[in-house]
């Protein structure tokens, strides 16, 4: 079953796709959009997490430069876009808009009071953060583009994170991936898996890297990850 949430900042109001499980209340995962919008891919990453008994919720993070995004990667219009949408994202604002959906989320009477994160891409980047700044109980981070600026943000990480790296990723390049295994592998919080030969967004459902092989493994790890941490 599926619904739309209306979350309330100082700046303005902003809306989120819910879908809720068979049995509630239940632990609650919040999932963080790439640079295309809550878009089919994401609502689909909110239905088969709800089939697993979570309530998932992914806000319109977007709604700041223009609400209710919802394209593809599927032509060169929809990547154009994408991109001037990424260009124009506020990174800092963003992550406080995870912290208010993640905390009206916690409130929600179907919640059992966990509440996670996963996200992908450019969410994969708000996840990092999610973890190092919020009260997230459990994260998990997909091909996270930029995370080698912010692993400093480590230090704060109170609570599990769950990174996975392409080690072929267009967008996070030998050099990056270097900082961040660097960094982060040997992080008392922090799992970190690398996905030999497999390019950015290997992970999404019908995109051009997508890797079914990898994308199975990827999705056991987190399912395992989130059961452990979340319950």
């Amino acid at each position: 079953m599926s619904e739309t949430l209306t979350l309330t900042t100082a700046d303005g109001a902003f809306t989120a796709y819910v879908a809720r499980p068979a049995i509630e209340p239940a632990p609650a995962i919040v999932v963080i959009q790439e640079i295309f919008g809550v878009n089919a891919v994401m609502r689909g990453i909110c239905d088969d997490l709800a089939a697993q008994g979570y309530l998932a919720v992914c806000p319109d993070l977007f709604w700041r430069i223009e609400p209710g995004i919802d394209i593809t990667d599927k032509t060169e219009a929809d990547w154009k876009k994408a991109f001037a949408l990424f260009n124009a994202f506020d990174v800092d604002a963003g992550v406080a808009d995870i912290a208010v959906a993640l905390a009206a989320v916690r409130a929600l009477p179907g919640c059992s009071g966990k509440v996670g994160a996963v996200g992908y891409c450019l969410g994969g980047l708000l996840a990092f953060l999610t973890a190092a700044r919020t009260e997230s109980d459990a994260t998990v981070a997909y091909y996270g583009v930029g995370i080698e600026k912010h692993v400093g943000e480590a230090d704060k990480l109170a609570r599990p994170l769950l990174i996975h790296v392409a080690e072929k990723d267009q967008f996070v390049p030998p050099e990056a991936q270097k900082v961040i295994l660097g960094a982060l592998k040997d992080h008392p919080q922090i799992e970190i898996h690398t996905y030999p030969g497999c390019d950015h967004a290997f992970a999404r459902p019908g995109g051009e890297h997508y890797d079914a092989q990898a994308a199975t493994l990827a999705n056991a790890r987190t399912r395992a990850f989130l059961k452990t941490n979340l319950g």
